[in-house]
């Protein structure tokens, strides 16, 4: 019988739906509950692609005694943290203050009263390696609810003392300048992988916020060691087992140093943020490698991930059938020698082994091999390759697919919205920013409500019940503005506008300029998160502060200028410091050093071939953060727009920055110098 999970719109809560756990959802009416009861709260948070959430749900939430043990003596509550980010990192930050650590799954438990005693992630079924039970756990924490509970609570009482008392220095409202951002690129520099790319060791994630940064440092100074960590980076990982040689995208991280065993799950976050860069690699170099990678990744995307409504999915699983009904992760994507030749025939496997470097003895586990492009010596026959790759994704086709899940993030769905509207506009495939305007129109549609407040996810074309928190409303407006910029259409910067607006209102702290992770007409949870790193994805600070400052751009708003400049007083503090982990921040901070450059194109129409001209070279400026404008010379659509003639009756391009204008032009390559090309 389906518990009362049954009626959540989440994936992830959806899996727990026939659990003979009694879950509930996060809410008001569990504690009440776990009140009336007199029991302790038991909280689970996972998500839908986590594979050891599943490893968990298998050996203990789809145990009927050890369900009825949690059934018994426990109120259990299971959050998807995708939906939920704030009570996710509420707890997380519990966690790995007592810990150390922290992960999913996360097991914590509380009192009714939501304050948090004891801790963990996953317990196995039986004691091992030093590690509890799950059912030990259960037992443990029941008895000293039962027996101590005075003491327990005293001791939950101080954890939530402690955490709210826990103030964010985050060094004053300047924004960090040319000697800070030297630094982090020393950081950067120091912590660099020379020899494979990237950043640090094992685990190894795709670095896409510090690259944005290196990009936006060398186009504004000349820094060529900045553009060969990016460049480097980009290639090593697109090489690597991380990306997929056959499907496009990316997996959401190497186990290895390498890049090449990865963890197979699919996040859309990755393949938005690294197809936005490999998009401005390609712009800053002429990449051939960098524009394959970036149109094969928004092809993934679309292709993959879009719902039928128009949005895009969270994720796909890294476990799928392997075929003999066992769940296996990376079965999709793994092969053997064996299956090469069963595929090809042995003349193509042998070359196909040799081109990806499938092994005997195998990259992964059990024999099989995680496709890569390593380096080769000698040409190969591209048609030939082409047709291999062709047939191989046809036979991978058949094998069953990892699952999806369909929830929609808005954040997420900003973040994809800019990166296809920019790789369409770069490489002239109006196909891809189709897709990002049917993505915004799903955001406006079904997540706006009519006070312009942003609902966090939606499934099926059903809003959610969970309140957008700063990330939504800030990648959101950076999606829009990404719009505003590619088609000219004033409507995307005026919903831009609208969500930043609520930015200004709800999420920034009006004496110091701080900002909050939810809004302040939020429910209280036991602390208001607050957390400015950059981590799997744009904090919603240094997020808040892209979309602000180039709002402010397009629009000459100083309270949104003023504000973003505020907010990258957290850049200057942490930059120098702990460089990896703010990156975007450090991104923002080039735009703002650069000014950023307003560019403004205006012709008899947008679709005159010398309009268009005009304005593919204004969007393929590598300056950091710039923002252009594009319509008509009578055209209302967009302030920039504002008082713009055509010069000789010809389309133009005028070029501000710094309240201070050049001379307008009507040739492309004067254009493309003034923005530094």
């Amino acid at each position: 019988m389906p518990n009362r999970l049954a009626h959540e719109t989440s994936p992830y809560l959806l899996q727990h739906a026939d659990n003979p756990v009694d879950w509930w959802p996060w809410s008001a009416e569990a504690f009440a509950e776990a009140r009336q009861r007199g029991v302790a709260v038991h909280l689970s948070v996972g998500y839908s692609s986590c594979h050891w959430c599943h490893v968990l749900a298998r050996e203990s939430f789809e145990d009927e005694a050890v369900a009825a043990f949690m059934n018994e003596h426990f109120v259990n509550i299971k959050v998807d943290r995708e939906e939920r980010p704030d009570v996710d990192a509420v707890y997380m930050e519990a966690v790995q203050a007592a810990t150390g650590q922290g992960g999913w799954p996360m097991t914590v438990f509380l009192t009714p009263d939501a304050e948090p005693f004891y801790f963990g992630t996953y317990f196995p079924p039986e004691p091992r390696s030093g590690m509890p039970s799950f059912r030990e756990v259960l037992e443990g924490v029941r008895a000293a609810w039962t027996d101590r509970r005075d003491e327990v609570s005293e001791v939950a009482g101080k954890i939530t003392r402690d955490l709210a008392e826990r103030e964010l220095q985050y060094g004053g409202t300047e924004a960090p300048g040319e000697e800070e951002q030297a630094r982090a690129l020393l950081g950067l520099t120091r912590e660099y992988d020379a020899q494979r790319g990237g950043f640090g060791g094992a685990p190894k994630f795709p670095p896409s916020m510090a690259l944005e940064f290196l990009l936006r440092h060398s186009a504004r100074t000349g820094a060529e060691g900045a553009l060969q960590m990016a460049q480097d980076t980009c290639e090593r990982m697109a090489r690597g087992g991380i990306y997929d040689q056959l499907g496009g995208g990316f997996a959401r991280y190497s186990v290895d140093r390498e890049w090449v065993v990865p963890h197979f799950e699919k996040m859309l976050y990755d393949n938005a943020l690294l197809c936005r860069v490999y998009a401005h690699l390609w712009r800053a170099t002429g990449s051939e490698l960098a524009r394959r990678v970036a149109l094969e990744t928004a092809d993934f995307m679309v292709r993959e991930l879009r719902t039928n409504e128009g949005g895009f999915a969270s994720a796909l699983d890294a476990d799928s059938d392997d075929g003999a009904g066992k769940h296996v992760e990376g079965a999709y994507y793994v092969w053997t020698p064996a299956q090469l030749t069963e595929v090809l025939g042995d003349e193509d496997a042998e070359l196909a082994a040799h081109y990806f470097g499938v092994t005997a003895d195998g990259t992964f586990e059990e024999g099989a091999s995680v496709l890569q492009l390593p380096q080769h010596e000698g040409v190969f026959d591209a048609e030939k390759i082409e047709s291999v790759k062709a047939r191989l994704l046809d036979a991978r086709r058949e094998r069953p697919a990892p699952g999806r899940d369909d929830k929609v993030v808005a954040a997420w769905n900003g973040l994809a919205v800019a990166a296809l509207a920019e790789a369409g506009a770069y490489f002239e495939r109006p196909d891809l920013v189709d897709a990002a305007l049917a993505g915004a129109d799903l955001l406006v549609r079904v997540h706006l409500d009519d006070r312009v407040h942003l609902a966090r996810t939606s499934k099926d074309g059903q809003v959610g019940t969970n309140a957008g928190v700063l990330e939504d409303y800030a990648d959101v407006a950076e999606g829009f503005l990404a719009l505003a910029s590619v088609t000219g259409e004033g409507v995307w910067l005026e919903f831009a506008g609208f969500l930043l607006d609520h930015v200004l209102v709800r999420f920034v702290d009006a004496e110091s300029g701080a900002l909050y992770d939810t809004a302040s007409d939020a429910e209280q949870l036991i602390r208001r998160p607050q957390d400015p790193t950059d981590n799997a994805v744009p904090s919603g600070w240094t997020a808040a502060a892209g979309a602000l400052l180039g709002y402010a751009a397009q629009t000459g708003s100083e309270p949104h200028r003023a504000a973003a400049e505020r907010a990258l007083g957290v850049v200057k503090a942490l930059g120098p410091r702990v460089p990896r982990f703010i990156g975007w921040g450090l991104a923002v901070a080039e735009a703002l050093l650069d000014g950023p450059r307003e560019v403004a194109v205006v012709g008899p129409a947008l679709d005159d071939p010398a309009t268009t001209v005009l304005h593919r070279t204004a969007l393929l400026s590598t300056a950091p953060g710039a923002v252009v404008a594009a319509g008509t010379a009578d055209s209302d659509e967009l302030p920039l727009l504002g008082g713009r003639i055509l010069v000789g009756g010809e389309p133009t391009a005028y070029v501000c920055r710094n309240f201070t204008c050049d001379v307008p032009t009507t040739d492309p390559e004067r254009l493309r110098v003034a923005l530094g090309g």
